[in-house]
């Protein structure tokens, strides 16, 4: 990892700085991605099970998996395991239940009373990756969050392994969350199938779930299909910023950025700090744990993309990681709640050394699915309200009509909508005559 000073740099340089990692053959990309969606909406489960046989070598009589599958999970988990997995789910659920929106009624003017109501996504479909790691973290962090948003219909779509087989911890995680629906499909053919609806797939309102370049391809295509899918957010790579301070342990800051690294080859790893010797020490710290990874290969890829930058001060720390908006972001500082009213772009914040981005990852309760590539600016991490559609309400007595019947008219009138106005107008009209 390169040391570089911040404060010696010029604007174009600061930039191209702190530009995410190149995603290699985009253009070809989309063009394959464009290809697979158009195979499964003409063939359906056909160009599924082709895909399938082609890029993950499997060969599948049937998509779904099958309802004993679940017992087999349960049954043959580590109880370890099992309650790991029980007990962040209990974590998630608390925290997405208090975070919940409410239904809201207000009585804006007298006999005006406007509402607020919520109603789940009907059908929603669930990415859960298996790539070089199967994740049955990302299997709670969106099924928890449909479920207490009362889902009626969710599917699961995970990759299989080569013997046509699931991870069991995701069956277990699925289970626990009363996913029944679970489809051994991975990459963009799932997205598709997700989106389009095969005769075994069924056609869903929107989708979510992180991915490598492929599946979010492929989710923003569908998604700009009309009559096609939402999806929870633009993901790309996994990505972390570390801001620390002279007093923070190189050791800590060494791991956490490793711990991102290890995602994919395509990650990548910041650390903002006002200390040269603290920039010194991590780098030093990297080389020694990275070479005990048993990702270690990877984690070096994800590497040579990184950057450790020195800055003046850690108020110009917080600029430059507004700049960046990571999607998770670090505060290993002595006082970390003095820099948290000063971050303004971030998908999930942790506060103090003892805060490592991994129980985001896992258990603490917040969700990890966040937004990444500078997405935090806009767009926030999944969480109930995701899987909620938030509709507005509005009731109007003849005295609410009354006294606001003439704002409406003459804001109509304003913006030349004749038939807006008189649709006031002539029941305003009516009530005058029964008055």
């Amino acid at each position: 990892m390169n040391i570089v000073d911040w404060n010696a740099l010029d604007a174009e340089t600061r930039n191209a700085l702190l530009q995410r990692p190149a995603q290699a053959q985009n253009a070809e990309r989309a063009q394959a991605v464009a290809r697979i969606i158009a195979q499964v909406a003409q063939e359906g489960d056909a160009a599924l099970k082709r895909w399938t046989a082609q890029l993950d070598g499997c060969e599948l009589d049937a998509l779904a998996v099958p309802g004993e599958a679940f017992d087999v999970a349960e049954a043959s988990l580590d109880v370890a395991l099992k309650k790991a997995i029980a007990d962040a789910r209990a974590r998630i659920e608390a925290f997405h239940r208090a975070a919940a929106p409410q239904p809201v009624r207000v009585e804006t003017a007298p006999g005006v009373v406007c509402e607020r109501v919520l109603r789940p996504v009907t059908r929603v479909g669930l990415y859960v990756p298996a790539g070089t790691a199967p994740l049955p973290s990302t299997a709670l962090m969106l099924g928890v969050p449909a479920q207490l948003a009362g889902c009626r219909e969710v599917v699961l779509c995970t990759p299989p392994r080569a013997d046509g087989s699931v991870d069991l911890a995701v069956l277990y995680a699925a289970r626990l969350c009363g996913i029944e629906r679970v489809f051994r499909l991975g990459g963009a053919q799932a997205i598709a199938a997700m989106a389009l609806g095969t005769e075994s797939v069924p056609r869903c309102d929107k989708l979510f779930g992180p991915g490598n370049g492929w599946v979010t391809e492929a989710k923003q295509q569908v998604s700009a299909v009309p009559g096609g899918p939402a999806i929870d957010m633009p993901a790309g790579p996994s990505e972390v910023l570390v801001i620390a301070d002279a007093d923070a342990d190189p050791c800590f800051v060494a791991a956490d950025l490793l711990s991102q690294a290890e995602h994919g080859p395509d990650s990548q790893v910041l650390l903002l700090t006002d200390a040269r010797e603290q920039a010194d020490a991590v780098v030093a710290e990297v080389e020694r744990q990275v070479a005990r990874l048993p990702r270690a290969d990877t984690a070096r890829k994800a590497l040579s993309a990184s950057r450790v930058i020195r800055v003046a001060s850690l108020a110009q720390a917080v600029e430059v990681s507004n700049a960046y908006a990571p999607e998770h972001l670090i505060l290993n500082v002595a006082d970390p709640r003095a820099l948290l009213a000063q971050i303004d772009s971030a998908g999930s914040i942790f506060l103090g050394a003892w805060s490592p981005e991994s129980v985001g990852d896992y258990c603490s309760g917040t969700n990890h699915v966040l937004p990444t590539y500078g997405h935090a600016r806009a767009w926030s991490g999944v969480s109930v309200a995701s899987f909620q559609k938030q509709i507005t309400v509005q009731e109007l007595s003849g005295d609410g009509l009354r006294g606001i019947g003439a704002c409406a008219v003459t804001l109509a009138e304003a913006e030349g909508l004749e038939a807006h106005a008189q649709a006031v107008r002539l029941r305003l009209a009516a009530l005058e005559a029964t008055a």
